[in-house]
């Protein structure tokens, strides 16, 4: 991932020598639990370093990564060196590391994940009875509040932190089942221990490598968690609108320039930024269902990829929850604009309260729907008060007092947010 997109946190776990780190500790926990080394030996292998430079060099000549940096490292451990990758074949290290590297990369996004669930939370509970209008199609429904509406995003966070952390879980699994997993020249009880020591599940049946469904289900994860990013910009960038002007980005007055030419602007760039790269993250989790199908026991079509989109997913959903995690703590709400716009239909938004009012009273439903759908429009239409065209007509009976009750919509509003508690 580029490095405009990249956290330093989370970007240091996927450099070259990040990797071949992972690589060092597999190799040398296998080295530890075996049979074999002397004491001596042991301190040696456990002294041994390498170079992401020296390691290219001799990729140059081997043509196969992992083989060049076992030259390297055991080339640094001396006569000890012959214990290294002793029995293992070149899977058992890479996806073992890479098990590694997945589990670290989910300690930190679940903690992104997790705190974006609270700023949402903290924000609903905030406005629960900031009264707003609910929208279907895009077009006016009826009132909610604001806090209702952030309720339903962070259940929604709370569910992708659910379901991060059962992917990050199931794809954290190592395999040192030697060549087409058939343990030959180790044995499940030497899997175990060195899996042990390295603080990882072990593949159950790994036919020499981790079984790709894993990975693929942890970017299926990662692709829903952005889209719940997503959807979230989206409303955002919904409500910023010139029109609507509801809620805003956190804009830094002074300082944060939204036009090289047009001063007054202040545009949702944050949050079209995650809409954007929400993008990115489905195109990945597409490539990694790709990966699943693998020839017999073991083939390499994968590698190439999950080199890509393993770090560039796991990077890119860190940042833009880093993003989202800013935008709703700094937002703009406009409350004063939300009770506007709640009447911005001169009261067409009530029409399902009279509508339930006249079927209540005795009219046919089909009757009840023409003269409410009928006098709605005209509200809307000739800019007249749907309350007081109603009143124009006593014979309908109505109790406009009721009909027009706001708390109607919102007395439950209390209730709802408060499911968010745990």
């Amino acid at each position: 991932m580029i490095a405009r997109y990249t956290r330093p946190e989370i970007g240091a776990l996927w450099t070259d020598a990040a990797r071949m780190e992972a690589w060092r500790r597999v190799e040398v926990a296998a080295c530890e639990v075996m049979e074999g080394p002397a004491d001596a030996e042991l301190a040696a292998i456990r002294a041994a370093t390498f170079t992401v430079e020296a390691v290219q060099e001799r990729e140059a000549i081997t043509d196969h990564d992992v083989a060049a940096f076992v030259d390297v490292l055991s080339a640094s451990a001396g006569d000890a060196g012959r214990w290294i990758h002793f029995g293992l074949t070149s899977s058992d290290v890479l996806d073992t590391a890479l098990a590694l590297q997945i589990q670290a990369a989910g300690e930190i996004i679940l903690r992104g994940a997790r705190e974006l669930e609270q700023a949402l939370t903290e924000r609903a509970r905030e406005h629960v009875d900031t009264v707003c209008v609910g929208r279907t199609h895009g077009v006016h429904a009826e009132p909610t509040t604001f806090g209702v509406k952030l309720a339903g995003f962070a259940m929604e966070a709370r569910r992708n932190a659910e379901r991060l952390e059962r992917a990050f879980a199931q794809a954290s699994v190592g395999a040192v089942s030697g060549a087409v997993g058939t343990y030959a020249s180790t044995s499940p009880q030497f899997e175990l221990r060195v899996l042990e020591r390295l603080g990882l599940q072990r593949e159950p049946v790994s036919t020499q490598v981790v079984a790709r469904d894993r990975h693929a289900e942890l970017l299926q994860a990662i692709a829903l968690a952005g889209a719940g990013l997503e959807r979230l910009a989206t409303e955002i960038r919904h409500l910023q609108r010139t029109e609507v002007r509801e809620v805003e980005e956190p804009f830094r007055s002074g300082r944060q320039k939204g036009s090289s030419a047009m001063p007054h602007k202040r545009n949702p760039i944050t949050t079209e930024r995650i809409t954007g790269l929400a993008r990115v993250l489905r195109g990945n989790a597409s490539a990694a269902v790709e990966n699943v199908a693998l020839w017999h026991e073991r083939d390499i079509s994968h590698s190439g990829a999950e080199r890509v989109i393993l770090p560039d997913s796991t990077i890119l959903l860190d940042y833009l929850q880093s993003l989202a995690i800013r935008v709703v703590r700094g937002m703009v709400v406009h409350a004063e604009r939300m009770r506007e716009n709640v009447e911005l239909t001169y009261g067409a938004l009530f029409s399902q309260r009279v509508l339930l009012a006249l079927v209540g009273s005795g009219m046919a439903r089909d009757e009840a729907y023409r003269v409410v759908q009928e006098a709605a429009q005209k509200a809307w239409d000739e800019r007249t008060p749907l309350r007081d065209l109603l009143a124009a007509r006593p014979e309908l009976g109505l109790d406009l007092d009721a009909v027009f009750d706001l708390d109607a919509y919102t007395s439950h509003a209390q209730e709802i947010v408060a499911r968010l508690e745990r």
